[in-house]
């Protein structure tokens, strides 16, 4: 079977087609491809997706799926929307609702 590997670290972006005998893993697919060692990820901290759905490395690979490895969040979602906001200059709405208008 074919399967698709790619990650996206800032500033750049890899794919890797691997072939893979019938019953294969996650595991298998991004080992067989090679880019956490070659990107310079640290293995301990990445996490994986096929066809954007989570997944776990023991996850059996179907033809033609995609496998996407992870990289951790840099910045935690709300301090990031905070920082935006002050930025801006004003204050995210209590709640955190940014247009009171249409409920959300």
């Amino acid at each position: 079977m074919r399967v698709a590997v790619a990650c996206a670290p800032p500033g750049r972006e890899a794919l890797v087609e691997v072939d893979l005998p019938d019953g294969s893993t996650l595991a298998d697919a991004v080992a067989r491809s090679a880019l956490v060692a070659g990107l310079g990820l640290d293995p301990a901290t990445v996490g994986f997706a096929i066809h954007g759905q989570p997944a776990r490395a023991e996850t059996p690979l179907r033809d033609g799926d995609r496998v996407e490895i992870l990289l951790p969040l840099r910045v935690d979602p709300k301090v990031a929307r905070r920082l935006r906001a002050r930025r801006r200059g004003g204050r995210p709405a209590a709640g955190g609702r940014t247009d009171p208008g249409n409920g959300g």
